[in-house]
């Protein structure tokens, strides 16, 4: 057996939300990463704060592999289970929008599926090795549920639940006995504990689910927090590296999946090494949230004419660990800044790839490096990239290598972006492209013969229809619809 080749560059430091420590990571299967990301409940459309998770696991697996490790990701699709409270409480969520909607739960299921699938392509995320649909694996669910049942479960008229007492320092993840603990979990009538949780759920007499299936306990449907365990299990075997999802899954549904994991291996293993969280997307009117119906999709920012991958590079301005504030204002220098971007990348597109390790290059290199293995500090990796791109009197080569090597990790899809692409067309406009362009070259052309009332009349004109002109942008940015 040949040893695994050793990292390139910095040690890479990563916070572990388990220990509240930044630890080097050292992988459980030299040269490998395995990493598990806690995916969408497919019952509506996946808001912008949802997706800052995906964009947070994507710069992680890809700087993983920039380090040479071989990369196993697992993203899984919660298709059953999931409850509307997060907790114990309430309506499955699926099939609460399946009633609404007089739907099929399976159609709802796959039409979500398919849109965050999309959302996820616009926002140049990289596909992961294994898509896990949490209703594939709903046997191994069951497997699961009996090994662990006789030591560690009680079983109710709603269920089969989980005695958090039965395992060594339940809640540790969260902090409970330290922090504000939690306060989401609501009462069952017969839970031993209050931290106790469903591994399954009885179907109610009377009463039929589009989504249940048989097991020893009667006929229902698995609790939330098993099917992390079982498909993580599955794909990338006990204890893996990495388990990521957003802070509020630090509270109640990973603590229930290590308090599983520990259970099913009878011992203190949590299952992954490291627990890695990203904070909040914060939106001060309130339409972060699914339950007002109106509420901040990534395609409603494609609609009022921002790219998708203005809204990456949003993300990957503040630390994955802060709040991010989302503003359209925000959200417009984030466009502008990655015009620049491109712009200065188009320059190097033609020319043929060159040795990153140029001396003149070193310092931004080692910088971008630092960066990013200091717990994935993107904001100052994105400097020393702009730094990169502005150097002059190099190797033009070289810096096109190295503007891609950085690119690879940051993925905003530079050399694959067009400077046209960037100016999208707001669904609520009226006025075409041909439209504009011909009454700008007339514009230009009143401009030229120093008739400038003939040139302020169809500037207003444009601007009756929610075309702002752009005289004087140092971008070159001739207009935009503002709508």
């Amino acid at each position: 057996m040949t040893d695994a080749p050793a990292p390139t560059g910095a040690p890479l430091r990563l916070f572990n939300s388990l220990t509240r420590a930044l630890e080097i990571f050292t992988p459980v299967h030299p040269g490998e990463a395995r990493v598990y990301s806690c995916g969408p409940t497919v019952y509506n459309y996946p808001h912008i704060g949802n997706m800052r998770a995906y964009v947070f696991a994507d710069v992680l697996g890809r700087t993983l592999s920039s380090k040479g490790y071989k990369l196993t990701h697992v993203i899984n699709i919660t298709d059953v289970g999931h409850l509307t409270d997060d907790a114990d409480a309430g309506e499955d969520k699926l099939e609460k929008a399946a009633a609404e909607k007089a739907q099929s739960i399976w159609d709802i299921a796959r039409h979500y599926t398919e849109a965050y699938w999309a959302d996820i392509k616009a926002l140049n995320i990289r596909e992961p090795a294994h898509w896990s649909i949490a209703t594939d694996y709903v046997p191994q669910m069951i497997a699961f549920a009996k090994a662990i049942a006789d030591k560690h479960c009680y079983e109710l008229d709603s269920g089969l639940y989980f005695d958090t007492s039965t395992v060594a320092d339940y809640g540790r993840l969260a902090r409970a006995g330290t922090e504000e603990g939690e306060s989401r979990i609501d009462p069952v009538d017969g839970k031993r504990h209050a931290a106790d949780f469903a591994i399954w759920r009885k179907t109610p007499p009377g009463e039929k689910r589009q989504m249940e299936w048989d097991s020893p306990w009667g006929k229902g449907a698995p609790g939330w927090h098993l099917e992390c365990s079982v498909m993580s299990e599955a794909l990338l075997g006990f204890p893996f590296d990495i388990h990521t999802g957003g802070i509020d899954h630090r509270e109640i549904h990973h603590p229930n999946e290590i308090a599983q994991n520990q259970a099913h291996s009878c011992s203190a293993d949590s299952g992954a090494r490291l627990w890695m969280h990203n904070n909040f997307l914060v939106e001060r009117s309130g339409k972060m949230s699914k339950s007002s119906g109106d509420f901040l999709r990534l395609q409603l920012l494609i609609d009022k004419g921002y790219h998708p991958l203005a809204y990456r590079l949003m993300c990957l301005q503040a630390h994955y660990r802060s709040e991010l504030e989302f503003s359209w204002e925000g959200l417009g220098a984030a466009l502008t800044r990655l015009k620049r971007m491109v712009m200065a990348a188009e320059r190097l597109k033609n020319e043929t790839p060159g040795d990153a390790a140029h001396p003149k290059l070193a310092p931004c290199r080692e910088k971008f490096d630092a960066a990013i293995s200091d717990d994935l500090g993107t904001p100052i990796a994105l400097t020393a990239l702009e730094e990169a791109l502005a150097m002059k009197k190099v190797d033009a080569g070289a810096k096109r290598t190295l503007v891609a090597e950085m690119d690879a990790v940051l993925g905003l899809a530079l050399f694959e972006t067009a400077r046209a692409d960037l100016r999208l067309r707001p669904r609520a406009a009226t006025i075409t492209e041909a439209e504009i362009e011909a009454i700008l070259l007339r514009r230009k052309q009143a401009r030229a013969d120093k008739d400038f009332a003939a040139s302020d009349a169809l500037r207003d004109e444009l601007a009756a229809q929610g075309v702002e002109v752009m005289d004087g942008d140092p971008l070159g940015w001739d207009w935009r619809l503002e709508i």
